[in-house]
């Protein structure tokens, strides 16, 4: 998935990284004081000169992400969100650079952001996977003889997966993606042709003549039960709705509260008013694995 700035915005973003890059930088001391008084006062003063001269690391950071093929200003957006998140958690008593600790946070932020929007399909579910995600590339050339004429050889997707701790499927599953990239299901299977890939792909979803016979059973399974359940006391009717028709079933022992009995006369009330429901649902000879079955 490639995105294009245009004109404007190209300018927009060279005019904030050099006004970035000619921001002064803080000595140790200075930095520390505009932590402290950010930390204890809540100056905002304080605050807004220390992100501004730190903004030269947010932009260092995204340009290393930058062939991810996304915005490069949207990534120093997102570098910018991660450096403000650092401010309002750095422990300027800690004896650490703010830079240091605002490293992390930065870089987490921009990572984040790119596997939201890399593609549309979702990227890195584990910690292990997002690793491989962004270090496949560095590793690929890094890890000698790991590639031939048609991509990684297996002995360098072993490799790549020893190093990362994942599977090696997971590394030619990522690899695969990394070459692929998303395609539209309206893309042309070729030039010269006017078939589209998602003319391919097989529809899973039940036909209208299913559809239709489904909402009729389910009409008719409704009302043979909704009839059985009327010949059950209104407490045994109370019971089995609480606990068998609804979306967050009660407990035996709330159930018992709101009824007042114990939660083992709760159980026994309800077995009782299952085998009714059986009994009646049988007597019109209905099918119970359409309404029981999943009741025991």
């Amino acid at each position: 998935m490639a995105y294009i700035d245009d004109a404007n915005t190209q300018k927009a973003n060279m005019g904030y990284i050099r006004s970035s890059m000619n921001e002064p930088m803080l000595e140790r001391e200075h930095e520390f004081e505009l932590a402290t008084r950010w930390k204890s006062m809540g100056d905002e003063k304080a605050l807004h000169e220390l992100i501004r001269s730190y903004t030269r690391l947010v932009i260092a950071t995204a340009a290393k992400f930058k062939h991810y093929g996304l915005p490069m200003g949207d990534l120093i957006q997102e570098g910018n969100l991660g450096l403000m998140q650092a401010a309002n958690k750095f422990e300027p008593d800690r004896d650490v650079r703010f830079s240091t600790y605002a490293t992390w946070w930065v870089r987490a932020s921009i990572q984040d952001y790119i596997l939201r929007n890399w593609s549309i399909v979702r990227t890195g579910t584990t910690a292990a996977h997002k690793s491989l995600f962004f270090n496949l590339r560095r590793l690929r050339a890094k890890i000698e003889g790991a590639e031939n004429e048609n991509g990684l050889t297996a002995d360098g997707r072993m490799k790549i997966a020893a190093a990362l701790g994942v599977r090696v499927k997971d590394v030619e599953d990522m690899e695969g993606r990394m070459n692929r990239g998303d395609q539209s299901l309206n893309a042309l299977i070729s030039d010269d042709g006017e078939e589209e890939i998602g003319s391919f792909l097989a529809d899973t979803r039940p036909n209208p003549e299913d559809v239709v016979i489904g909402m009729k059973d389910s009409q008719t399974r409704s009302k043979w039960l909704n009839d059985a359940l009327k010949k059950l006391s209104d407490r045994e009717q109370h019971i089995i709705r609480e606990r068998h028709m609804q979306y967050e079933t009660v407990t035996l022992e709330e159930l018992g509260k709101k009824l007042g009995v114990s939660k083992e006369r709760v159980r026994q009330l309800e077995s009782r008013a299952l085998e009714k429901l059986r009994d009646n649902l049988s007597a019109n000879k209905k099918d119970l694995s359409n309404f029981v079955g999943d009741m025991a």
